[in-house]
């Protein structure tokens, strides 16, 4: 007889704290610069951009816990605790010894673990008197959830879209206007950044790099405005924690324990939400967890970049972070994987790869929909492009273990549906996708022209 297959918390289950996996790192990520100076960023040259709470966040190395304010609490209760589920019918396909599990985040408002993070910042910001807020969005998932949370907290949103998303995507820019933010597809006319952008290259289809200095530009420019970020800052993943937190319960529940815990990567905020409250484990309890990153082969920044101080932004507005990069003038392909489209890789997952305790594993586009394919009809749930990755990694390691005769228990974060994301499966479907792999040359390129702080 099969074991439960669902996995969810009561409501009095639902944590009240978020994990900050800097305090027990042996090796904490080296700070972020300030591009003037060189020298660590302080909490008032953040405060500047940011909410004061996340700035304090940000740059909080010894405490592990930080308390869930109750507001956010209480909304995170209409979707939480998101179910845990055993794949049965994909480990059927795969004719695989291996337990899968995946962490279902699309059952959120906004179809996408994003919302964890949106509504956070979202309140710290009304809590500090901010009226207007700014942010990037690639694919849409996190202007899609920070218009909502926007709202709930009653403060006014602009979300620059990257371009090529813009077009691709339009139902997530309609999700976004219907929540009443106002979108502009990046780069546009209507920022320095952006106008220089188009200058140089009129036919640019923009980039998370571009999209984020456009918003970082106009939240300096805006009075009693704050920018807010989707995903590579400390921050950001220390709210998406709670995934991960959850899952070590509903695992418990299970009566598993994961040998590994896969997610895709674009910045690292839903690898990191999932991964670091296990990977706690590995650092305090000395567990042997392996942790995997699945990136797009087209935008391979965790095995092929190169570990440096680097822009979070393409204009240079932002401070110096370090990071594994390919260089903050990297022009991605046009894949559908809009939110994993970025240059750059958050500085505590750069760290713990940089230590070798953690890696990353490229995924070619047709492979993701290919996988993102079987998962549909064995799972019943349509995936992001995005989250399609994590699902490949997933499929190689459980092929792995029928090949090496082991069992092994996998665990993956589901961080978002596809049902939005259509015309990218129609066109799957009819053949048009292809691979792209990122030349050599190009990278060395961009990575040369870097100044070498590290």
């Amino acid at each position: 007889m099969e074991k439960q297959k669902r996995f969810i918390l009561p409501e009095n289950e639902i944590p009240t704290q978020w994990y900050n996996i800097v305090a027990d790192m042996k090796n904490k990520p080296l700070p972020m610069l300030n591009p003037q100076t060189k020298q660590p960023i302080k909490l008032e040259e953040l405060t500047g951009l940011f909410s004061r709470a996340c700035s304090e966040q940000e740059l909080n190395q010894t405490d592990a816990w930080f308390e869930i304010p109750e507001q956010v609490r209480d909304l995170y209760k209409s979707y939480r605790s998101t179910p845990l589920v055993r794949a049965y019918g994909l480990e059927k396909a795969l004719d695989t010894p291996a337990h899968i599990y995946f962490k279902n985040e699309s059952v959120s408002p906004v179809g996408s673990h994003k919302l964890n993070s949106a509504l956070a910042q979202a309140y710290y910001c009304k809590q500090e008197g901010v009226t207007n807020i700014t942010t990037e969005t690639g694919a849409g998932q996190w202007g899609a959830a920070l218009s909502y949370a926007a709202k709930a907290f009653g403060l006014e949103l602009a979300v620059f879209m990257v371009k090529v998303s813009y077009n691709q995507k339009p139902y997530r820019r309609s999700i976004m206007q219907t929540f009443g933010a106002q979108v502009i597809a990046s780069p546009s006319m209507s920022t320095k950044a952006g106008r220089q952008i188009i200058t140089e290259s009129p036919n640019y289809q923009g980039s998370l790099g571009t999209a984020i200095s456009e918003a970082v530009e106009l939240a300096m420019q805006t009075p009693n405005c704050k920018y807010v970020l989707g995903s590579v800052l400390n921050h950001v993943t220390l709210h998406q924690t709670v995934i991960g937190l959850e899952a070590e319960k509903q695992m418990a529940m299970a009566g598993e324990y994961p040998d590994m815990v896969i997610a895709c990567f674009g910045g690292g905020s839903n690898f990191g939400g999932l991964s670091f409250p296990f990977m706690r484990h590995n650092l305090v309890d000395g567990k042997k967890t392996v942790f995997l990153a699945a990136e797009p082969a087209s935008c391979p920044k965790l095995t092929r970049g190169i570990f440096q101080y680097d822009f979070g932004d393409e204009a240079g507005y932002t401070p110096l972070l370090p990071m594994f990069t390919l260089g903050h003038n990297f022009a991605p392909a046009h894949i559908h994987a809009g939110g994993l489209r970025y240059h750059g890789a958050g500085s505590i997952v750069s760290q713990l790869i940089k230590d070798g305790m953690m890696k990353g594993v490229d995924i070619p586009q047709l492979e993701s929909f290919q996988a993102a394919s079987l998962f549909a009809q064995t799972e019943g749930i349509i995936p992001a492009p995005e989250s399609a990755h994590a699902i490949a990694a997933t499929i190689r390691e459980a092929k792995k273990c029928k090949e090496e005769g082991v069992k092994k228990t996998i665990l993956f974060n589901l961080s978002g549906h596809g049902l939005i994301d259509m015309t990218a499966y129609d066109q799957y479907l009819a053949g048009d996708l292809t691979n792209y792999e990122l030349p050599d040359e190009i990278i060395k390129e961009n990575v040369s022209k870097l100044d070498k702080i590290v």
